[in-house]
């Protein structure tokens, strides 16, 4: 996480008014609730994952065994079931 200094962004008269409270010390300020993104949707992580999943499934479906999907994706057979079985 990178800092910011406060005099550098905020107004003057906004300081004071925190100083009221927080003086010399780190605060954090998140993001808006809007503003946050699901895991992996930035990098494209999320759909590769996606695309993957979604490959097991119809190779389950097509035939293959957990044992055969899980060593062709390195993954636990837990894993493949989890995926295989969620909706």
């Amino acid at each position: 996480m990178k800092y910011v200094k406060a005099t550098s962004v905020l107004p003057e008269k906004l300081i004071v008014e925190i100083q009221k409270y927080v003086q010399g010390e780190t605060i954090y300020i998140p993001k808006p609730e809007k503003a946050h993104h699901k895991w992996g949707t930035r990098s494209g992580s999320r759909e590769l994952i996606d695309d993957r999943n979604a490959s097991i499934k119809y190779a389950f479906k097509d035939g293959h065994t957990i044992q055969q999907l899980a060593e062709e994706h390195f993954l636990s057979a837990e894993t493949i079931k989890k995926i295989v079985y969620s909706k």
